[in-house]
């Protein structure tokens, strides 16, 4: 686990960057945190990261924005309206497995349809009062690939 303070977006933007760099094909980053907590501004860096220069913007209505203009493809999936029916129908493996990147905002709604190993980011907001730019970052790794990733990370962001 890493656990990343930002005291603003420039700074979240900055991070994922910093992990852009480090990311392979089918690498798989879900994203968690209440609405306005920053995963898009989170999601915004990594596309800067890869070298994507589309306006990266959330998925809501469409479910699914793909960039293919970077260094990997990003996919980026905003699964909270499938909290009632889950991904079972969606295909999402074709995403996982694309060559790309996948970023999933609201996972809990596709929980049996992910696959074991990833990267958990928690964006938590801070608790001080007239405070709405801090945030707390939560990184998890499952599987090795992640764990790898994250010490990695941990070493770029003291460069």
């Amino acid at each position: 686990m890493l656990t990343i303070r930002s005291t603003g977006p420039d700074q979240t933007q900055s991070v994922a960057k910093k992990l852009a760099a480090l990311l392979q094909p089918n690498d798989l980053i879900l994203l968690i945190g209440d609405l306005g907590s920053g995963k898009t501004t989170f999601t915004q860096g990594l596309a800067a990261g890869l070298q994507i220069d589309h306006h990266v913007k959330s998925p809501t209505f469409n479910i699914v924005n793909e960039y293919h203009q970077g260094r990997l493809p990003l996919f980026h999936l905003d699964v909270y309206r499938l909290e009632k029916t889950g991904g079972a129908d969606m295909g999402l493996e074709e995403y996982f497995n694309g060559g790309g990147v996948s970023v999933v905002e609201w996972p809990k709604f596709i929980a049996h349809e992910l696959p074991a190993e990833f990267l958990q980011i928690e964006l938590q907001k801070s608790e001080a009062i007239n405070d709405d730019e801090q945030r707390k970052l939560v990184l998890t790794a499952k599987g090795d690939r992640y764990q790898q990733l994250l010490s990695d990370l941990a070493i770029k962001l003291k460069e």
